[in-house]
């Protein structure tokens, strides 16, 4: 199952962060753990935030796939099922018209 996870990043700890040279570990540890599939990243409203698409074995991965960046980051994290254009003509198949 393929996961969107619109991720945005409080500033005031990341700050934290960069300041104590750790950000860059911590963040090539989560991203080397969760194997995205692709990542962006990019500014919202003035925060860093990051769109990563990743694939997931089920539902129940995904407080594996969210808790780091909460433990690490106190980021806000959204999680969205999304699909390919395969995957949406496999669906679009089973409606059996």
């Amino acid at each position: 199952m393929r996961v969107l996870l619109d991720i945005e990043i409080d500033t005031a700890t990341t700050n934290k962060l960069i300041a104590d040279g750790t950000v860059g570990e911590r963040f090539e540890r989560i991203m080397a753990a969760l194997k995205p599939e692709a990542a962006y990243f990019f500014n919202r409203n003035g925060h860093r935030a990051q769109i990563i698409v990743v694939d997931v074995p089920d539902e129940a991965a995904l407080p594996s796939i969210c808790e780091p960046f909460w433990l690490e980051f106190n980021a806000t994290v959204q999680t969205h099922i999304c699909m390919n254009p395969e995957d949406l003509r496999e669906g679009l198949s089973r409606l059996g018209r």
